[in-house]
């Protein structure tokens, strides 16, 4: 059960980190579309959401420690 969790923290980690690359790559892009042709870009929306699926991700993760830390200490009682 705990190597089971330890992989699911793994592959919420994971999606964190791709989440925030592309949310970086869309706020640099929007950023540079903004200064090009002094309109909002479109891309604000998918950094928006590519900010806030790195949040959900997050929360994943933290609820996978939570259970992974109550499983081992139950192994080690």
């Amino acid at each position: 059960m705990q190597t089971f969790l330890f992989i699911l923290i793994v592959l919420a980690a994971i999606g964190a980190l791709v989440s925030i690359v592309r949310g970086v790559y869309y706020f640099l892009q929007s950023q540079h579309e903004e200064l090009r042709t002094g309109e909002p870009s479109a891309n604000g929306l998918k950094q928006n959401r590519m900010m806030w699926r790195r949040v959900q991700f997050q929360a994943i993760a933290i609820v996978f420690v939570i259970l992974f830390l109550l499983v081992a200490r139950g192994h080690a009682g």
